[in-house]
C-alpha cells in the first residue's frame, strides 16, 4: 500500500484524465445521438436513411476499431489532432449511435397526437421536435442514458491502449515500475472506478427524481 499512497497523485491524475474523458465525450455523443435521433424520425427520407445507416454501421462495428480508425486513419488524411482529442472523437461518435437508440424508443413513446396538434398550428418539424418532443422523451430515457454514461465511463480505459494515460494507463505503468505492488494498484484503481460510477449513478436519482416532479 506505500506504493499506492506515494503514487496517489498520479492516481489522481489518471482519474482526472478518465472524468474528463468521460465529460467531454458525453457532451458530444449527446448531441451527435440528439441530432441522429431526429434524423431517425424526420419526415425527409434522405435524412432517416443517413441516420439509419450511421447508427446501423457504428452500433455494430467494435470501439477498438473505432479507436484505431480516429488514431492511425485520421493522420492520414492530414488531421492531426493529440491523442486525446482523437479519443474524445472515437468516444463520441461511438456512444453517439446508441444514444440515438435510447432517444428515439423516447420519441416513440411521446403520444403521435401531440406532434399532430403541433403541425396543426403551423409549427415546424425542427420546432416541434425542440419544444414539445425531445423534452418529453429526455424525462423518459434518463436511466438507459445514464446507463450509457456508465458504460462510456469504463469504455475510456481503451484510450490507454492508443496513447491516453487515463486510470488504466495509469494502472498499467505504475504495475510496470513496481510489479511487487500489483494487488494494491488493483485493488485501488478498482475502487476508483466504482466510485466514479457511484457518484454518476447518485447524480442521475437526482435528475431522473427532479424529471418526475417536473411531468
Amino acid at each position: 500500500m506505500s506504493v499506492f499512497v506515494d503514487q496517489f497523485d498520479v492516481i489522481l491524475q489518471g482519474f482526472w484524465t478518465t472524468i474528463r474523458l468521460t465529460a467531454v465525450s458525453a457532451v458530444i455523443a449527446l448531441v451527435l445521438g440528439t441530432v441522429l435521433a431526429a434524423m431517425r424520425v424526420s419526415p425527409a427520407p434522405p435524412l432517416r436513411w443517413a441516420g439509419t445507416a450511421y447508427v446501423d454501421v457504428v452500433r455494430n462495428t467494435p470501439l477498438t476499431l473505432v479507436f484505431v480508425l480516429m488514431v492511425f486513419g485520421l493522420p492520414e488524411l492530414g488531421f492531426r489532432f493529440s491523442f486525446f482529442v482523437r479519443a474524445v472523437i472515437s468516444l463520441s461518435l461511438y456512444t453517439a449511435a446508441f444514444v440515438s437508440e435510447v432517444l428515439r424508443s423516447g420519441i416513440n413513446a411521446v403520444q403521435p397526437g401531440q406532434a399532430e396538434a403541433a403541425r396543426a398550428l403551423g409549427m415546424t418539424f425542427p420546432q416541434t421536435m425542440q419544444t414539445i418532443v425531445l423534452p418529453q422523451a429526455f424525462r423518459t430515457v434518463i436511466p438507459p442514458l445514464g446507463n450509457l454514461l456508465i458504460a462510456l465511463t469504463k469504455n475510456t480505459a481503451i484510450a490507454e491502449a492508443f496513447g491516453v494515460i487515463e486510470a488504466t494507463g495509469t494502472f498499467d505503468n505504475l504495475v510496470r515500475d513496481y510489479p511487487g505492488s500489483f494487488w494494491a494498484l488493483f485493488l485501488g484503481i478498482a475502487a476508483g472506478y466504482v466510485l466514479l460510477v457511484w457518484a454518476i449513478s447518485a447524480a442521475l436519482r437526482v435528475v431522473e427524481r427532479r424529471a418526475v416532479v417536473l411531468r
